[in-house]
């Protein structure tokens, strides 16, 4: 994958960070409440207790990381490589009046070696982190393979790995939405299809996108078949998946007002979400 010459992500996001505020908001949008923090729970069901250090990697304004503590994590290390949103997320959990001895906020390039190296000096007592989580961030990220090196090192035994994304069979490959209407010739009712075209999926060319209205930027997006997503982690066989989920919305969501809303496609996934562990430690839930 090449990356469009005239775009930098990290500086894309330092401009549009204010703009993502502004659209998720420090309490979360319905992608978050009717899909990852559902998602999320599920994932890490025992594992958000008083004694649990977390990772919340490209945490953007923080949400993720105040989410973790609100099930119960004892401490949390929220990191972004923009420095706009590490600001944000630092007003956000002080206006929100989390405590500050419950998390600490560090700005950190997750396809830096550098940077991944350095998260190993939050050593505490022996212990690194019990739980590790980047959230709906991997598809804005040029390289993994820096991040997935990294996680055996910064796991505890019995710690976990959990990853959100955008579908990369329906969102990521740039999949047209299809819309048809016709009428039941029994019953006189307009019926409306959804579907989405996919003409790409296997070598698809990084492009850019938005990610929030009025945005004064475009950030890019780097699509990864599920294959390839999955392997970058994989391969190094000191890692195994234990859980895998797609997440799509349902009727409750439907969007009356936006015929084209992807709330309204309920039979296509909107994420995808996977858990990792250490190879062979033993996850209950």
């Amino acid at each position: 994958m090449s990356e469009p010459s005239d775009s930098d992500p990290v500086r894309a996001w330092d401009s549009i960070a204010s703009f993502w505020d502004d659209a998720i908001t420090p309490r979360g949008n319905k992608y978050f409440h009717r899909l990852q923090a559902p998602c999320l729970e599920r994932f890490l069901a025992g594992h958000l207790h008083q004694d649990a250090r977390c990772l919340d990697l490209a945490t953007g304004n923080g949400l993720v990381a105040r989410w973790m503590l609100d099930q119960g994590a004892g401490w949390v290390l929220a990191t972004d490589a923009s420095s706009e949103m590490i600001k944000i997320a630092r007003s956000n959990f002080t206006s929100m009046g989390y405590d500050d001895k419950k998390f600490m906020l560090h700005k950190t390039d997750v396809t830096s070696e550098e940077d991944m190296a350095a998260l190993q000096e939050f050593d505490w007592n022996g212990r690194l982190f019990d739980v590790i989580v980047i959230n709906m961030a991997l598809m804005d990220i040029e390289r993994l393979d820096v991040l997935a090196s990294a996680l055996p090192d910064l796991l505890n035994p019995g710690g976990v790995f959990v990853a959100t994304v955008l579908h990369p069979v329906f969102f990521t490959c740039n999949p047209a939405r299809s819309i048809s209407i016709s009428f039941d010739p029994v019953t006189g009712e307009q019926v409306t299809t959804r579907s989405k075209v996919i003409t790409e999926y296997l070598d698809v060319a990084p492009a850019k996108g938005i990610a929030c209205p009025n945005q004064p930027v475009k950030q890019i997006y780097y699509h990864r078949p599920i294959h390839e997503l999955l392997s970058i982690f994989l391969k190094g066989r000191e890692l195994v998946m234990d859980a895998i989920e797609e997440p799509a919305f349902t009727q409750d969501d439907f969007d009356d007002k936006r015929v084209e809303s992807s709330t309204n496609f309920t039979q296509l996934p909107a994420i995808l979400a996977f858990r990792l562990k250490l190879r062979g430690d033993t996850v209950d839930q």
